[in-house]
C-alpha cells in the first residue's frame, strides 16, 4: 500500500515524497498488469472477467439514437445541451469530520473527454475560473475515444485547471477510457495520479484520507480492494471512476465515496431517469447523491459526453464540494450562475 503523506501546509514545491514502499517499483507492476488488460480487450470487474459484447452492444445503441437524434431535427439541441454544462455547490455533513476539515472544498471534474468536444474545454476554463478550493480530484475518463492521443485531453485539461486556486495538490483516478500511459501524462501536467494508493492530509493531528483505485469497471485487480482495506486511519474518502465498489468502500469504513463514469446517463428521460447508466454492480450510485450503509455517495453527472456529443435531460457539471461537520441528514446543493 502506497501512501502519499502531504502536511496542507506545505506548499506543492515542498511536498514530501511517498512515505512507505517504492512508488516505482510498485507502478511498473501495475502498468505491466494493465497493458495486458488493455490487450486483451476483455473487461475485468468485481463481478469476474467479461468479454467485449456487452460495450459493444450499448456503443451500438448510443450510435443509433445520435442518428434517430440527426433524423428528426434534434441534434443540434443534443449537441448544445452538451455544451452547456454547469457549475454547481453541493455540501455534506459528516458526524466524523474532523473539526480541523470542516469546511474543506473539493472540485470535482470527471469524464472531461476533451478529445471528444475540444470546445467543452473553453467553458469549463470559464466556470472553474477563481474558484477558491482546497482540493481539485479528477474522477477518471480524462480521455473520451480509445483512438484518441492522451495530449488531445491532457493539454486542454491542464489549461482548465490553471483557472481554480488550490491549496492541497490536484489529484486524479483513472477511468475505463484512460491508458496505463495516462499516468505519466498527467504527472506532466503537475496532477498526482493515485493509482490503489492513499493521499494523507493533516491539519492540526487531524487526518484526512484520500484513497484513489485504479478503474473498476473494466481494469479491476484485487489491488483495488486491497488498497480499500489498506487505507490509513482517518476521515477516509475513497475517489474511484464508478461507483461499483461502493459497497466495499463503506465496508472499510469510508466515510464519503466521490465517483463519475455514467455521465449521470447523459441520455435520460424527462424525468431524468437514464436510459443506460454503464454499471454492473452498484446501480443505486448511478447518478447523484446516494448512501451504501452509513457511507454517503457522490456520482458526478460528469463533464464530457464521450463519442456521441449529445445531452438530453442531463445537464454536464463541475461540482464543488464542500465538507461539513454535523450529522448525515444535512446536505445542501444549489447551482452557481456563471
Amino acid at each position: 500500500m502506497t501512501v502519499i503523506a502531504l502536511p496542507s501546509a506545505l506548499a506543492p514545491a515542498d511536498q514530501p515524497a511517498i512515505a512507505t514502499l517504492s512508488l516505482g517499483s510498485a507502478r511498473e507492476v501495475w502498468a505491466e498488469r494493465r497493458r495486458a488488460l488493455e490487450r486483451s480487450g476483455r473487461s475485468s470487474s468485481p463481478e469476474g472477467r467479461h468479454g467485449g459484447w456487452q460495450n459493444c452492444l450499448l456503443r451500438a445503441a448510443v450510435f443509433g439514437f445520435a442518428w434517430a437524434a440527426r433524423s428528426i431535427g434534434f441534434h443540434a439541441r443534443g449537441y448544445h445541451n452538451a455544451l452547456s454544462p454547469k457549475l454547481i455547490e453541493r455540501e455534506f455533513s459528516f458526524f466524523d469530520l474532523p473539526a480541523a476539515f470542516d469546511g474543506y472544498r473539493i472540485l470535482q471534474i470527471s469524464d472531461p473527454h476533451f478529445d471528444c468536444m475540444p470546445a467543452l474545454a473553453v467553458t469549463a476554463r470559464r466556470l472553474v475560473s477563481g474558484v477558491d478550493v482546497d482540493l481539485v480530484a479528477i474522477t477518471g475518463d480524462i480521455l473520451g475515444s480509445p483512438r484518441a492521443p492522451v495530449a488531445h485531453s491532457t493539454i486542454p485539461l491542464a489549461d482548465v485547471l490553471t483557472g481554480p486556486k488550490v491549496r492541497d495538490r490536484i489529484i486524479a483516478v483513472l477511468g475505463n477510457h484512460d491508458p496505463a500511459g495516462m499516468v505519466d501524462a498527467l504527472e506532466q501536467i503537475g496532477i498526482t495520479p493515485l493509482i490503489n494508493e492513499s493521499l494523507v492530509i493533516e491539519r492540526g493531528g487531524d487526518r484526512l484520507v484520500v484513497t484513489g483505485l485504479d478503474d473498476v469497471h473494466r481494469f479491476y485487480t484485487p489491488a483495488a480492494k486491497r488498497a480499500l482495506h489498506d487505507a490509513p486511519g482517518g476521515f477516509r474518502i475513497a475517489l474511484v471512476h464508478s461507483a461499483e465498489v461502493a459497497d466495499h468502500a463503506a465496508a472499510a469504513g469510508f466515510s464519503f465515496y466521490l465517483s463519475g463514469h455514467t455521465h449521470g446517463g447523459q441520455i435520460c428521460f424527462p424525468n431524468g431517469r437514464p436510459l443506460f447508466t454503464r454499471l454492473r454492480r452498484c446501480h443505486f450510485g448511478a447518478r447523484g447523491e446516494w448512501r451504501a450503509g452509513v457511507m454517503i455517495g457522490y456520482t458526478s453527472s460528469g463533464l464530457g459526453t464521450g463519442e456521441v456529443p449529445l445531452r438530453f435531460n442531463c445537464p454536464g457539471e463541475i461540482a464543488v464540494i464542500t465538507l461539513r461537520c454535523g450529522t448525515t441528514g444535512s446536505n445542501r446543493s444549489k447551482m452557481r450562475p456563471r
